[in-house]
């Protein structure tokens, strides 16, 4: 691993670990929310209207021939009881004769319940009828099922569109945000929300918005069926609506809280993990093994009391929904039974009042369960809606200018930046660099080398003042094309998953296989190349754990190379590689730099002696300005850092 520079971390970050060597903490997750987070939430589907539209007709259809079902069922049972009852009288006479015989011996409760029937004394089932029911109870349920599952076909769509879209948004915001918002949060933090809480998200919709669509519907249909039936038990049933309500706003109010707590502690731990992995060399190398291990198992712990907590909270919604819904269930059984044996309804009505039952309190439940995948949802929406939310850089001018003669000349006039309100960096600096020129960059760390750098490329906005190339404005330009007149190497090397040739033309796409081989020859990448396996087919992953670290500075150089920059600048470019290396890497820089602009921020002073013009900075200023020679005989600044590098080894020697 690189050592990075001072400056070139331009502002504090949160504490959370200092590498994996620190302690970690991030900032309190905000109070979601809920309904607004909810709101924004669905209005991401606003796109699939129509599709929602064709989801809710599915549901209606569905629910309705289910609803229909345990109507046809209690007609069946009505058929076989009456059958059996009308089997069991003597044949020839009618039901009033039946009836009226049964009070005149006394027999009233059984005369009752037989004139709430439809009889034919001696007749038996009519298996025909019985037949036709149970066929056409049977093509209902059949039929449900199939637009059933055409309902989760289409909300499958909807909600993949939907997410789809979604990290559409997020990647192109991520594309939008300025340097500084990556350097305030933690990698594996931001990772976390675009992986884990949209993979939630899309899970969560998926399930609550079918749940939630069907278990309504359900509800509805329940009611006016149970009314038909008899209101009285309906009236029953529909106690627990109510108790439904103040139960689940119970509990989702002290869950909700835990929730945000459990996708907060996922995102800090991912970036505990992430952080510990790439350092893991230093890890073992320092035997801080123990302390990571139990960092982890803080995190690890913070997680699961979190999640433990939220999901058993939640969890309590359903077990509560079944008891109340057991009580209803006892009570129209009971209830139905008085009502079977006074006559005023038939056994089958009660049977299908029963299902009705289970029907409407199963949805509720499933409603109050819903509660639990919601929160968690719309936690993590919320996390997400803050990135989607954060400030983007300023946008591009509109008509932006270009330089109409590109030969790279840079100018600073009294620039000045800070990270932070407080803190100056850089005031009122002024700089010529004219084209053709190199100009070294040293300094002690944290001098803003680097900084200076950043505010060519427009990583960062400047406070005041300007900086021109080729005669404009670089504000006036828009980033694209200014960064495609640049080039950087960088002191931290970076690769990514591809072939050794898709490295090198990563800065220039439509670069011949010519084009390639000759910028890979000029930094000696050509070299070790031939050595692999599969030479410039050779596949490196992402951290180019298969190739040098040196090998990787070269593929950055020539990456450089290749894209033949205007303006060419160099961070500790040659850090990594040996001596020799480096040497034949300077004669091909020198090469390179022919023609175009250049700066090397460079810790070696031995690299910079031939530099045209060397800046020495110290706290954002430029104390010194010239060559090597001048410098020296100036016995200032410079001359106390060459005396530093080159005095201390000879006098430690003697």
């Amino acid at each position: 691993m690189s050592e990075t520079h001072a400056d070139d971390k331009p502002a504090p970050r949160p504490q959370r670990g200092g590498g994996p060597f620190g302690g970690m903490s991030l900032p309190a997750e905000k109070s979601m929310n809920f309904t607004a987070s909810g709101k924004r939430l669905l209005g991401k589907l606003r796109p699939e209207r129509l599709w929602l539209m064709l989801v809710l007709a599915l549901a209606v259809i569905s629910v309705t021939f289910s609803v229909l079902g345990p109507r046809l069922l209690g007609e069946g049972t009505n058929l076989i009881f009456s059958g059996i009852v009308s089997k069991s009288l003597p044949s020839g006479s009618s039901q009033a004769d039946v009836i009226a015989g049964l009070r005149a011996s006394g027999n009233s409760t059984q005369a009752d319940m037989l004139s709430g029937m439809t009889l034919t004394p001696g007749l038996g089932i009519d298996f025909a009828m019985l037949s036709t029911v149970l066929f056409w109870a049977l093509a209902l349920y059949v039929l449900s099922s199939v637009f059933s599952w055409m309902q989760a076909y289409v909300l499958n769509g909807v909600v993949q569109r939907t997410v789809y879209r979604l990290r559409e948004e997020i990647e192109a915001k991520i594309n939008h945000l300025p340097l500084s918002y990556f350097d305030k949060k933690p990698r594996g933090e931001l990772l976390s929300r675009v992986t884990n809480d949209v993979d939630n998200i899309s899970q969560s919709l998926q399930q609550s918005l079918s749940q939630v669509v069907t278990s309504l519907l359900t509800v509805i249909g329940v009611i006016v069926m149970m009314l038909i039936l008899s209101p009285l038990l309906a009236l029953i049933a529909l106690v627990t609506v109510p108790l439904t309500l103040v139960i689940t706003a119970f509990i989702a109010k002290r869950s909700q809280k835990l929730f945000v707590a459990q996708w907060a502690n996922t995102g800090e731990l991912n970036g505990q993990i992430e952080e510990t992995f790439t350092g893991h060399a230093l890890v073992k190398v320092f035997g801080r093994q123990k302390e990571v291990d139990a960092r982890f198992k803080q995190k690890n712990d913070d997680l699961y009391e979190a999640s433990f907590g939220a999901q058993f909270i939640s969890g309590m919604i359903m077990p509560a929904m079944t008891f109340i819904g057991n009580l209803v269930y006892v009570a129209i059984a009971v209830v139905g039974g008085l009502q079977v044996a006074s006559g005023a309804m038939q056994l089958g009505d009660v049977q299908a009042f029963i299902q009705y039952s289970r029907q409407f309190t199963q949805p509720l439940a499933q409603l109050g369960s819903m509660a639990n995948l919601l929160q968690s949802g719309v936690a993590s929406a919320e996390r997400v809606f803050d990135l989607l939310d954060a400030d983007e850089q300023s946008g591009d001018p509109d008509p932006a200018e270009t330089p109409i003669v590109v030969h790279g000349r840079l100018v600073f006039e009294n620039v000045s930046f800070r990270y932070t309100e407080d803190k100056p960096l850089i005031e009122e600096l002024s700089l010529v660099a004219e084209p053709g020129q190199t100009i070294a960059i040293v300094g002690p760390t944290g001098a803003g080398k680097t900084t200076l750098v950043n505010l060519m490329m427009r990583f960062y906005e400047i406070d005041s003042g300007r900086i021109l190339l080729d005669g404009v404005d670089v504000a006036t330009m828009t980033r694209h094309d200014l960064r495609s007149r640049m080039g950087m190497v960088l002191q931290d090397t970076w690769l990514f998953g591809g072939t050794i040739r898709d490295n090198i033309a990563y800065g220039r796409p439509d670069a011949t296989e010519q084009d390639i081989l000759a910028a890979a020859t000029a930094t000696y990448v050509d070299r070790f190349v031939h050595s692999l396996p599969d030479g410039y087919d050779t596949v490196l992953d992402d951290q180019g754990n298969n190739v040098s670290a040196g090998e990787m500075q070269l593929l950055t150089i020539a990456r450089a190379f290749l894209a033949k920059p205007s303006v060419l600048i160099l961070d500790e470019a040659t850090s990594s590689v040996d001596t020799r290396t480096e040497v034949l890497v300077q004669k091909a820089m020198g090469a390179l730099r022919a023609e175009r602009t250049s700066f090397v921020i460079a810790h070696r002073l031995s690299t910079i002696r031939d530099a045209d013009l060397i800046l020495v900075m110290e706290s954002g200023r430029i104390v010194e300005q010239g060559n090597h020679v001048q410098l020296l005989a100036a016995n200032g600044a410079y001359q106390a850092l060459y005396a530093a590098q080159f005095a201390a080894p000879v006098a430690d020697e003697v």
